[in-house]
């Protein structure tokens, strides 16, 4: 039987796992009823739900909920169907973070912005679909990775286990649509929420250009370099004075205090962000200015070109994104492996 690191682990991650599949579960009931405000709420449910897993995946990842590794891998993977992760393997999504981590680098393999300059309508699609708030490069990056072993050469050995998890899931989407065509939306607009808010978590937390070098290996100019990953490494956090908004996203928002510790589980990041940084809010991208930078520069951000904007990093980037002058970035979810 799997064994929780600790009592207080046992208590925070067994509350955070039990939310997320109750809330995946009371939501996609609640979508299936003929209620429009049950419907409303039960699709705001499904999507927390969906969120709460993605980042137990993560936890999964960095070994902080079971003492045995292999019972956070098996966590790990199971989750991964909750939130529409699990056509490629976990151990692809944890490899892919652990380069994140251990090179202080965006590393991938898929050059989506050399896609969207080869392929222009697509681009002038995804800009006007991400005026309205609809998270196309994201989906796209969702797509590929729906069919990761026919897209990725080095996947390949995977389409057979790959063919079988979008055939289980095309059939179970399928009966849900044949059952009720408008749960089947708002379970697709739950979906698009998830990424929306892990993309929003995401999307300031790093100035790191990013490498096309998942499958290559060369050691970058900053691996292993702390003190640099520590000047590149942001916190957005949803409320600094109140810790309880911040469970919402399990803590992910103390990205520096995970970075300078990445074994730390959720629920100990507020406190070793004030070991480590102090009682300072200066030290974090406020909400008010992380919600404008979303909603001003929805369009730009997908090749980093606002205009008029300067190029800033480091403690420049933070004071840039605390005044609102940063795009941020796209597609750096951990749930895409590639």
């Amino acid at each position: 039987m799997a064994q929780f690191k600790n009592s207080e682990g046992r208590f925070f991650h067994s509350l955070a796992l039990l939310y997320a599949v109750s809330a995946y579960s009371l939501g996609l009931a609640g979508i299936l009823l003929g209620n429009t405000w049950i419907n409303i709420a039960a699709t705001l449910l499904l999507a927390h739900g969906m969120v709460i897993a993605a980042y137990l995946v993560h936890e999964c990842g960095h070994n902080t909920v079971f003492t045995d590794n292999a019972d956070n891998a098996r966590a790990g993977s199971w989750l991964t169907w909750l939130c529409g992760a699990s056509y490629g393997t976990y151990e692809d999504i944890r490899y892919k973070h652990f380069r994140h981590h251990v090179d202080n680098d965006d590393v991938v393999w898929f050059d989506y912005e050399a896609f969207f300059e080869r392929h222009r309508w697509f681009y002038r699609l995804t800009i006007t679909l991400e005026y309205w708030y609809i998270p196309v490069h994201d989906l796209l990056m969702h797509f590929i990775m729906v069919f990761s072993s026919f897209v990725i050469p080095q996947r390949r050995n995977q389409r057979a286990r790959n063919v079988t998890v979008i055939l289980v899931r095309a059939a179970a989407f399928a009966l849900l649509a044949w059952w009720s065509p408008v749960a089947a939306l708002l379970y697709a607009v739950a979906y698009m929420l998830m990424m929306t808010v892990l993309r929003f978590m995401d999307s300031l937390q790093h100035d790191y250009p990013y490498h096309l070098t998942l499958f290559t290996e060369p050691y970058p100019e900053h691996r292993g370099d702390l003190e640099w990953e520590q000047e590149h490494t942001f916190s957005n956090v949803l409320s600094f004075r109140w810790e309880w908004p911040n469970w919402l996203v399990l803590n992910f928002g103390y990205h520096n205090a995970h970075h300078a510790r990445p074994t730390t589980p959720w629920y100990q990041l507020p406190r070793l962000h004030r070991e480590l940084f102090g009682d300072d809010p200066a030290r974090v991208i406020p909400l008010w200015s992380q919600l404008r930078l979303f909603h001003r520069y929805r369009t730009y951000r997908i090749f980093h070109d606002a205009p008029g904007l300067e190029e800033v990093e480091g403690a420049d980037f933070l004071r840039a994104a605390q005044q609102a002058r940063v795009t941020g970035g796209n597609a750096a979810s951990f749930l895409t492996s590639f």
